[in-house]
């Protein structure tokens, strides 16, 4: 995707091929920065900071971190410990424990002098297929999103409503985004779309990172509280749901950030498409339940407490918005059964939130 006309990716590597290069999303919307990730240190504060963010990302950087630390030590040892410190980092999102299953599988087998040039190697090929999976997910979704704008500009609608949660555009992958990516291509076909945006609380993500890219590119969007979505989805102001997913189990349950949930029960109770886009690397084929199984994870109560942003006169501030003598708790996902999922969007096609819609697009799944 493009930033004032520049391509640019969330994660890079630049110079002699071994310098990563990441945007600081913590510094989103009020500036632009990309920070330098020179060891396996940098990268896990980098995921566990969320200066990366977003299941795709978070994996696709994590490879980067052994691909780090094997520069500095490929042994054993040291990819022993580099899996298991960047496992620590995000519990809930499962493209982490993937993407470091990769790099173990194509590191064990060689000798520690050789693991650097192979690490860097399956990281790059872990980015790349991350965005041909984005785009083919964004093309899924078009075809959807065709079918709604055709039946609603039929019946007199100017422009295509659709609703997400949290950021799950191209800032949480390396390129195109998972959620978001149905809306660029649509926004590309021509087709008049315009997304409410969910703030997101309590870090803001939609606020700060959705409005963000769609500023970049040009997409009419509106940033709303979270909690004005079901008052949307009753006035009709909404034609589609497309949220994404750091967890999906065997039979459809999908895990995304804390207030999903309710979206899609307002979505369920209004009759309005509620769709779930996420690459094949964010099903858990080893889970069933996702209520009682994803573990969910637990952040700083001070991201409920405090609120940062920029004052009129430039600055940056940090305030804090609850009493002093209040305590607060911090979940940092939710679990949306399969039964209020119209459907799963994957680089596969799109399918029935159910095993045997998944076993549809996943037949060598079929038995996991």
């Amino acid at each position: 995707m493009n930033i004032d006309g520049t391509p640019t990716r969330t994660i890079r590597l630049t110079g002699d091929g071994r310098t990563v290069e990441i945007i600081d999303q913590t510094r989103l919307p009020h500036d632009l920065v990309f920070h330098r990730l020179a060891n396996l240190a940098d990268a896990e504060t980098a995921i566990r900071d969320m200066w990366v963010r977003g299941a795709p990302l978070i994996g696709v950087t994590a490879a980067f971190g052994i691909a780090l630390a094997m520069a500095e030590d490929g042994t054993d040892a040291m990819l022993a410990t580099a899996i298991a410190r960047l496992l620590a980092t995000r519990p809930t999102a499962i493209n982490l424990r993937w993407a470091l299953g990769a790099l173990r599988h194509r590191l064990t087998p060689l000798p520690p002098a050789r693991r650097a040039d192979a690490a860097f190697d399956e990281a790059g090929r872990l980015a790349e297929a991350d965005v041909a999976i984005n785009a083919t997910i964004g093309e899924h979704g078009l075809v959807i999103l065709r079918d709604i704008w055709a039946r609603r500009s039929a019946a007199g609608a100017t422009r295509l409503n659709v609703l997400t949660h949290c950021s799950a555009g191209w800032l949480a992958t390396v390129d195109w985004g998972t959620a978001l990516a149905p809306v660029y291509k649509a926004h590309q076909a021509g087709i008049p779309v315009q997304v409410w945006v969910d703030e997101t609380r309590p870090r803001n993500q939609g606020a700060a990172l959705t409005a963000c890219e769609l500023g970049w590119a040009n997409i009419p969007h509106t940033v709303i509280v979270d909690n004005a979505g079901g008052h949307l989805m009753q006035h009709g102001m909404v034609d589609v749901a497309i949220v994404g997913s750091d967890r999906t189990t065997a039979t459809g349950d999908v895990a995304n950030k804390i207030g999903t949930y309710l979206k899609a029960l307002a979505a369920k109770d209004n009759l309005v498409p509620f769709y779930v886009a996420l690459p094949s690397s964010t099903i858990d084929w080893t889970l069933d339940d996702g209520v009682a199984s994803i573990p969910i994870e637990e952040r700083d109560p001070a991201e409920v407490a405090m609120v940062s942003g920029r004052t009129a006169d430039g600055q940056m501030a940090t305030v804090r918005v609850i009493p002093a003598t209040s305590t607060a708790v911090n979940y940092g996902f939710d679990v949306t059964p399969a039964r209020l999922v119209t459907g799963l969007i994957t680089e596969r096609g799109t399918c029935a939130a159910s095993r045997d819609g998944l076993a549809t697009l996943f037949p060598e799944r079929r038995s996991a």
